[in-house]
């Protein structure tokens, strides 16, 4: 399998591991010393964050277990062992869940090949926002 194949491969895992709700298998993605930008507050998550498998859990139980989750126009870039990924990404909860929502939001994950394979090491995700004076989140757009 190419690089880009498996990267590919991790981007699709992830999205399935969302669906499922398998908080341990999104944690396994990320490099111990990720950079993780996410759509929470704060500006940047804390170091280990990104590979805490009980904090995942709790925030799926949030949301009722799993959440919707689709990526698309994934763009993937191999140099060496780097990686870039863009893609146009959505996820939500059902109305029914303890916190129902639906959105679109950019996403842009950095990857290194590590020994086991392999890791993002840098993850920012974001929605625009709306330029009118009000600086309300644009989670309604839709590509």
């Amino acid at each position: 399998m190419t690089d880009e194949a498996t990267i590919r491969q991790l981007v699709a895992d992830r999205t399935r591991a969302m669906r499922t709700g398998d908080a341990a298998a999104i944690c396994a993605t990320y490099a111990p010393d990720a950079v993780v930008f996410s759509l929470a507050p704060p500006l940047v998550q804390p170091p280990e964050a990104s590979r805490d498998v009980a904090l995942m859990r709790s925030w799926f139980q949030e949301k009722g277990g799993q959440v919707w989750a689709e990526v698309r126009d994934l763009q993937v870039t191999v140099s060496g062992d780097l990686a870039l990924c863009t893609s146009l990404a959505s996820m939500g909860a059902p109305p029914e869940a303890p916190q129902p929502f639906a959105l679109w939001y950019r996403s842009t994950l950095g990857l290194r090949r590590l020994a086991d394979g392999w890791s993002i090491v840098h993850e920012h995700t974001s929605t625009p926002f709306h330029m009118d004076g009000t600086f309300r989140a644009a989670t309604d757009l839709r590509p």
